[in-house]
């Protein structure tokens, strides 16, 4: 553990500081504390002075447990003490969704100016969206409650006030209904029928065949038993059973079945159904995920005259996006207007991002070696280093990675997160190379990619574990480029990485993984967070899904996060351009990672100098399954 305590003794800590070998001790005995709600323990470090970079911590904690037990007094000591940073915000963040559940408006006026809007969660800005109503203010965006999901209880108070202020009224309130049936929220569904005096009884829910057809709410329920059991269960039998009852049902309610069909059917693949449904769907009740799967849809079947008219129809918010941009632009040129085309792709080419490499290579730019950048200088690092802020970062980062204590890292990026804000281009940079130096390259990818105008993108694709991943690439014959820039999306080389369902390490391997690929290359034993070992094992079983893969980088790339079974599903029965095949991706999760390991590879490819530089080539043509 010396390299905690030098680093800390780098702190110019003064006297008041308990010794150096307690430091540590004492934070992680009051983390446990917490953890298993010791609160009396946890109020002792609390009361300890000291100057230390992490001396509130303790206190922070307490205040969380203050907060479970609505003790405003501990949560008011605390904001009075500490003033500025992550833990202040957090806690402030947190207090107010009290304070608006309570009901204590006044109070909850006075906090809210306190608090910097990129400190406030989705929940705390419901709330203040609700005062905003009670005050007489009546310009509240309430559109992304038309999208599909679920809220948590401050948005449910938004909406409340709203439909009490008449902002919304019943049929409103229907659409969003129908929409979180639709997503089996049936809770909420059936609390937000309550409020406009409608029941969506539980019973009918479970058995949709004893629905009142009669009535609105009966209505409903058949609606949800098409598009929730029939849909998922057999799409063609579920829309017979809509034709039976369209007429019975009314435009509005048809048009927003045959809008879930055919967002169902998009993601299945199954594209010439998905248009035919959607050309019978209310427009006015499409989520952006359903115009976005139309789109696809439009794409995978190579319909450019269809995806231009549905790329120019879209909402404004989504038709700005570079992917639409690209595309949409993509589509006139198929229609031959070039001259339209290329006004989109140079606004879609603002960035370093996959869709703005994309649209730079239609536009006839290829990437070229990245230009040196001026690298900051010791006074600028030294500045950054010198930010409370980035201290207590730095501490707890260190704190993690000597005693194997994960859950300091994760505050150790909120500190390093919030000591981000504000800064120029020159100080972010500053701040990248500072993290490098660290070895915290999570944090100096996330503070070298905030730049606007300054860019160095030797810090944006930082290549650790180069000897390694060089070598085990040179012997299995895989683009070392690619390797990278699938570590990059992986883990951001955090070498402890663990995911929510268990992967570990820098290639983030599944234990089943690891040990089926360990025994197919011979070893006995293996530790599967050993740098080197996880990388040996994630390139051989990179190499092993490309070439089960028809030696497709792409398929190969998708089968890493999703499985090969399904990368292969995703294949159509001809050949699909490499872009289509990825926008076309069903999973959320997977369409992002495959588009960003790719881009990432075009850059470190750049950055290596080697001879494949352009996204589109490396997308290529993903074969006919």
């Amino acid at each position: 553990m010396k390299r905690f305590h030098t680093f800390l003794a780098t702190m110019a800590l003064t006297a008041t500081v308990p010794a150096l070998a307690s430091v540590e001790d004492e934070l992680i005995a009051a983390r446990e504390a917490f953890r298993t709600n010791n609160v009396a323990e946890l109020a002792r470090y609390a009361s300890s002075t000291s100057s230390h970079p992490l001396a509130s911590y303790p206190a922070y904690w307490l205040t969380w447990k203050a907060l479970e037990k609505d003790d405003d007094a501990q949560v008011i000591t605390f904001l009075n003490t500490v003033k500025e940073g992550v833990m202040p915000e957090r806690i402030r963040n947190e207090w107010l969704k009290h304070l608006g559940k309570r009901e204590e408006w006044a109070r909850f006026a006075q906090e809210w100016k306190n608090l910097p809007l990129e400190g406030a969660d989705e929940e705390t800005r419901c709330y203040a969206d609700a005062l905003r109503l009670r005050q007489g203010n009546r310009d509240i965006d309430l559109s992304a409650f038309l999208q599909g999901r679920d809220a948590p209880p401050g948005c449910e108070t938004l909406l409340e006030t709203a439909l009490a202020k008449g902002i919304i009224g019943p049929d409103w309130v229907w659409r969003r209904v129908r929409l979180l049936l639709a997503g089996n929220y049936l809770t909420a569904a059936r609390k937000l029928a309550t409020a406009v005096g409608q029941t969506l009884d539980a019973g009918m829910l479970a058995k949709p065949a004893t629905a009142d057809a009669s009535t609105p709410g009966g209505q409903e329920v058949l609606v949800y038993d098409i598009v929730r059991n029939k849909g998922r269960a057999n799409l063609d039998a579920a829309a017979d059973a809509l034709r039976a009852i369209e007429s019975s049902l009314g435009k509005e309610r048809a048009g927003f079945a045959w809008g879930q069909l055919a967002l169902l059917a998009a993601k299945r693949q199954q594209m010439a159904q998905a248009l035919s449904w959607f050309a019978q769907a209310d427009d006015d009740q499409l989520t952006d995920e359903q115009w976005e799967w139309w789109a696809r849809a439009t794409l995978r079947t190579g319909q450019w005259s269809v995806l231009e008219q549905v790329t120019r129809t879209m909402p404004a918010r989504l038709a700005i996006k570079p992917a639409w941009q690209y595309w949409r632009a993509r589509a006139l040129q198929a229609l031959g207007r070039g001259s339209e085309a290329t006004s989109l792709l140079v606004q879609a080419s603002n960035g370093h991002q996959y869709y703005a490499m994309l649209a730079r290579e239609e536009l006839g730019t290829t990437l070229s070696a990245p230009p040196s950048t001026k690298a900051p200088g010791e006074q600028d690092v030294s500045t950054i280093n010198a930010l409370p802020a980035v201290r207590r970062s730095l501490a707890l980062f260190h704190l993690a990675e000597d005693y194997r204590k994960p859950e300091f890292r994760t505050d150790a990026q909120r500190e390093w997160r919030w000591a981000m804000r504000n800064l120029s281009d020159g100080q972010l940079l500053a701040a990248a190379e500072l993290a490098r130096r660290h070895n915290f390259y999570d944090m100096a990818i996330y503070s070298a990619e905030r730049t606007r105008d300054e860019h160095d993108f030797s810090l944006r694709y930082l290549t650790p574990y180069r000897d390694i991943t060089r070598r085990y690439a040179k012997q299995l014959e895989i683009d070392e480029a690619w390797v990278y820039g699938l570590i990059r999306q992986e883990s951001r080389f955090i070498t402890v990485a663990r995911s929510g369902v268990g992967a570990s390490g820098l290639m983030q391997l599944m234990p089943a993984t690891a040990k089926w690929v360990a025994g197919k290359m011979g070893l006995a034993s293996f530790a599967v967070d050993d740098i080197d070992t996880n990388i040996q094992l994630g390139t051989w079983y990179l190499r092993y899904v490309r070439d089960s893969l028809s030696n497709n980088a792409v398929l190969a790339t998708a089968a890493y996060n999703a499985g090969p079974n399904r990368a292969r599903s995703w294949q159509d029965s001809k050949p699909l351009e490499g872009a289509i095949y990825a926008e076309t991706i069903p999973f959320d999760e997977t369409r992002d990672y495959v588009q960003k390991v790719m881009a990432n590879a075009a850059y470190y490819s750049s950055g290596f100098e080697h001879t494949e530089r352009s996204l589109k080539n490396r997308l290529g043509t993903i074969p006919a399954r």
